[in-house]
């Protein structure tokens, strides 16, 4: 590498730049890095993991979810096989309360700190709230003392207090894409009313959980686009999901995200979020297997979900957890977050 091509080298800029100051990349930035050659990946993990273990530590919390209420979405989110728009093999279906105590439970004993109650709806009814209060009373009855986060859509800001009432300690709901290319999978709401929710959220103290999905179809520079907004928002933690092409929705015949161009994309957003939780989710298995799950806890992830998803298998938790073991990477105790 000749002396100007140094100075200008992406890495050497965002070595100073993210792991010495702490300052995210810029949305230009990010461009460069997610269209670095292969050959360069170790390199460019390796530094995302240097970032991560300097900004955030070396522990990793575990999480472990449930859909409390599944299929029958009336919004047509294109990755989606619970909306009702599809024809999908997805049918609407309630959890009940021992059910959700039961799954609480079992989360709990994975050594996983954090249980997401989710529903497959545009935003919470009233019964759909009543069964959430409902089901955190009889988990804590239950003598479970796991942190609880929902998912339930967008809020209002009523629905929002009653949350925080409940003891909701982290709300999640994904922006899931750049703005820009957020109209092109979702039609029946807009990227704005999921921003507006995520700052009510905020302003009532509730933890912030927004993520997306890699691979609907955006830009090089979109994934760079959405880096830089979930950056903005300050979330305190980032999914980070492959898309899983299921049958019967509109994105049943897209192209799985390919290992090194996931890897990449996790690098790139742990570079632009610095003291992020970055949690893997879904479809890490199908796109990275095994060994590219190490790979990611190597180059910038920092939290995990454990178990099953809403409509898809995930890996046995116990993989994950002998996974981190053997890393070395301790899991975060429950006693730390509260």
């Amino acid at each position: 590498m000749t002396a100007a091509a140094e100075k200008t080298d992406i890495l050497k800029i965002a070595r100073e730049q993210v792991l010495e100051r702490g300052v995210g990349l810029s949305q230009e930035q990010l461009v460069q890095v997610l269209t670095l050659e292969d050959d360069r990946l170790e390199e460019l993990l390796g530094l995302a993991h240097e970032v991560r273990m300097r900004w955030c530590g070396p522990e990793v919390e575990v999480e472990g979810i449930v859909s409390l209420k599944t299929g029958g979405c009336p919004e047509d989110c294109h990755f989606c096989s619970q909306s009702g728009r599809f024809p999908t093999p997805v049918r609407s279906a309630w959890l009940d309360i021992p059910g959700l105590v039961k799954a609480a439970r079992q989360t709990k004993d994975t050594g996983a700190t954090e249980f997401c109650i989710v529903a497959a709806v545009r935003g919470p009814d009233k019964r759909l709230l009543s069964q959430v209060r409902d089901g955190i009373k009889a988990i804590r009855e239950d003598g479970n003392d796991i942190q609880i986060a929902c998912s339930l859509g967008m809020l209002t800001q009523e629905q929002v207090d009653e949350l925080v009432d409940m003891g909701c300690h982290r709300y999640n709901h994904n922006l899931e894409t750049a703005r820009s290319h957020f109209p092109n999978v979702v039609t029946t709401h807009s990227w704005d009313e999921r921003w507006e929710t995520l700052q009510m959220v905020r302003a009532a103290g509730m933890e912030v959980c927004s993520g997306g999905i890699i691979g609907m179809g955006e830009s090089i520079e979109q994934r760079a686009e959405f880096a830089v907004q979930l950056a903005e928002l300050e979330p305190d933690e980032v999914p980070m999901n492959f898309l899983i092409p299921n049958p019967g929705t509109p994105y049943e015949n897209y192209p799985i995200v390919e290992g090194a161009e996931a890897l990449r994309t996790v690098a790139a957003f742990r570079l632009a979020m610095p003291r992020t939780m970055l949690r893997f989710a879904g479809g890490r298995e199908l796109t990275l297997g095994d060994l590219g799950a190490e790979q990611g806890m190597l180059g910038g992830i920092n939290a995990i979900i454990v178990g099953n998803y809403l409509t898809n298998l995930g890996r046995p938790a116990s993989q994950d957890l002998e996974m981190l073991a053997d890393l070395k990477m301790p899991i975060k105790a429950l006693n730390e977050t509260l």
